[in-house]
C-alpha cells in the first residue's frame, strides 16, 4: 500500500520505520502488483516445460511460490471476519441507518444480479460459444441428479454458535452475529454506547494495522501465483476455449458498462474518474483472485480516493461485497449455457429461467466459499440437467476468468456504494482507516 494511505501516527510510524524499504513502499500499491504480475508471467514462462533448475525439480520450485501465495492469501482470509465484524458493529452504532437504507441496498444487490445474468445469458445466445468450441469429451451420457439445494446452502450460513462463524470463515454468519449485536448496542443507553463504540473503534484500528502489514506482502504474492500458474499451464488452455473466454470477457464489459451507467445516473461521482479512482483495486482484484482480500484496498480506495461517506463506503466494500458476486453468477449463467451447446442440448426458456433463479440464490448462498464459482456451479448444472464431469474441462480457463470476474465483483460493490452515497456529496473526503 502507498505511503499516502496512512491514516493514523501507528499507521504512520510503520511505514517510516522501514527504512531501506522505503523507496519500495513509496510505489503506489497497482504498480508494484503489476511488477510481480510482470516478473510472475516471466518466471512461468521461463519454467514451463523444464523438468529441473538449479537442481530443483520445476514441480517442486512452482509448489513453493504457489505455497508463498497461498501463506499470504491465508493470512488475508483469516483477517476478513474479524474486520468485517468490527466494520458492521462500528457502522450500525455510528451511523443513522433506516429501514430505507437496508432495503436500497437489498435491491441494488439483486438488480445488479440479475443484470448480470441476463446479459451473461444474451452474449451466450448471441454469439453461441459452444458451437465453436473444438472439444471433444468423452461422458456417460447420463444428466446429473441434483445433490445439492441452493436454498439449503443460503440458510445453512446461520451460524450455530456465536463464535463459529469466525472459526469457519463464514462470512455470511458473521454479518448476521454483527447485525444482532450492533442493533442491541444502539439501544444501549448513551454513556454505554459511546463506551462500546469505542472499544469496537480501537478494534477496528488495530486490525486495520495488521491488515495493512499483510498488504505489504501481497505484491510477492502475486508473483508467486502467476509464475506457478503459467509455469504449470501455460496459456494453451486458450486456443480451444477461445470463444468461451472471448464472450465471458464481453459480458463482463457490459456488465462494467451497466454498473457505470447506473453510476452516471443516480450519482454524484464521475463514472471515467472512478476507473482511475479505483486503480489499486482493480489491480489487486485481478491478480490476487479475491474481492475479499481486496476489500481493504476497495474501501481505502472508495474513502481516499472517491471521496464517499465513510457509512456508504463500508456497506458497500465490506457487507456488500459478502452477497455481491454479479461475475460469478454471470460467469455460471453463460458456463451452462456454453456446455449445452457443447453437446447439443438445447435449453428452453423456463430452463434458462431456472439459471437465472438458481444462480442468483447460489451466488448468495456460497458468499465467502473458496472457489465459490466451481461450487455453486454444480447446483447451477444440476437444476437443468446438464453433466456436472463438463465442468472439468472449464478448469483450463477459469484461473484467467476468474480474475475478470472477482474484478466486476469488486465494481459490483463499488457500485453498490456510490448508489447509497446519492446524488449529493457529503463532507470532504475522509482519511481511510486502511
Amino acid at each position: 500500500m502507498d505511503q499516502q494511505s496512512t491514516s493514523s501516527p501507528a499507521l504512520e510510524s510503520e511505514v517510516d520505520s522501514r527504512g531501506m524499504f522505503s523507496w519500495w513502499t513509496s510505489i503506489p500499491l497497482y504498480f508494484r502488483i503489476l511488477i510481480g504480475l510482470f516478473f510472475g508471467v516471466g518466471v512461468g514462462m521461463l519454467l514451463h516445460g523444464k523438468e529441473q533448475v538449479l537442481g530443483i525439480t520445476t514441480v517442486k520450485l512452482l509448489n513453493i511460490l504457489g505455497a508463498i501465495t497461498g501463506l499470504i492469501l491465508r493470512l488475508l482470509g483469516a483477517l476478513a471476519p474479524p474486520l468485517i465484524l468490527v466494520a458492521v458493529l462500528d457502522t450500525l452504532i455510528k451511523a443513522k441507518l433506516s429501514g430505507g437504507v437496508a432495503r436500497k441496498m437489498i435491491f441494488l444487490l439483486v438488480t445488479n444480479t440479475l443484470a448480470a445474468i441476463l446479459i451473461g445469458l444474451f452474449v451466450a445466445n448471441i454469439v453461441q460459444p459452444g458451437a465453436h468450441a473444438n472439444l471433444h469429451v468423452v461422458h456417460d451420457g447420463e444428466t446429473s441428479s441434483v445433490h445439492g439445494n441452493p436454498w439449503e446452502a443460503l440458510l445453512s450460513n446461520v451460524p450455530e454458535s456465536l463464535f463459529k462463524p469466525l472459526v469457519d470463515n463464514n462470512v455470511i454468519g458473521v454479518i448476521l452475529v454483527a447485525a444482532a449485536f450492533g442493533v442491541a448496542l444502539r439501544r444501549l443507553p448513551e454513556d454505554d454506547r459511546k463506551i462500546a463504540e469505542n472499544m469496537v473503534s480501537v478494534a477496528f484500528r488495530a486490525i486495520a494495522i495488521v491488515l495493512h502489514w499483510v498488504i505489504e506482502l501481497v505484491p510477492l504474492g502475486v508473483f508467486g501465483i502467476i509464475a506457478k500458474v503459467v509455469g504449470t499451464k501455460g496459456f494453451e488452455p486458450f486456443r480451444s476455449l477461445a470463444w468461451f473466454v472471448l464472450s465471458v470477457v464481453i459480458a463482463l464489459v457490459l456488465q462494467l458498462c451497466f454498473y457505470l451507467t447506473r453510476i452516471k445516473l443516480g450519482t454524484w461521482v464521475n463514472p471515467l474518474k472512478l476507473i482511475g479512482d479505483m486503480k489499486d483495486a482493480i489491480v489487486m482484484a485481478f491478480s490476487t483472485d479475491s474481492s475479499t482480500a481486496t476489500m481493504p484496498v476497495t474501501y481505502r480506495c472508495l474513502i481516499k480516493n472517491v471521496g464517499l461517506r465513510d457509512e456508504s463506503a463500508r456497506m458497500g466494500s465490506m457487507v456488500g461485497t459478502n452477497f455481491n458476486n454479479d461475475g460469478t453468477a454471470l460467469y455460471e449463467a453463460m458456463s451452462a449455457l456454453f456446455v449445452s451447446q457443447l453437446i447439443g442440448m438445447h435449453l428452453t426458456f423456463v430452463q434458462q429461467l431456472m439459471v437465472v433463479l438458481t444462480s442468483i440464490v447460489a451466488s448468495i448462498g456460497a458468499a465467502g466459499i473458496p472457489e465459490a464459482g466451481l461450487v455453486t456451479m454444480t447446483l447451477v448444472f444440476a437444476a437443468v440437467g446438464l453433466p456436472k464431469e463438463y465442468i472439468g474441462i472449464l478448469l483450463t480457463v477459469d484461473w484467467f476468468l476468474d480474475r475478470c470476474r472477482t474484478v466486476i465483483n469488486m465494481f459490483g460493490d463499488v457500485n453498490v456504494s456510490c448508489m447509497l452515497d446519492g446524488k449529493t456529496r457529503g463532507e470532504a473526503p475522509q482519511q481511510s482507516l486502511i
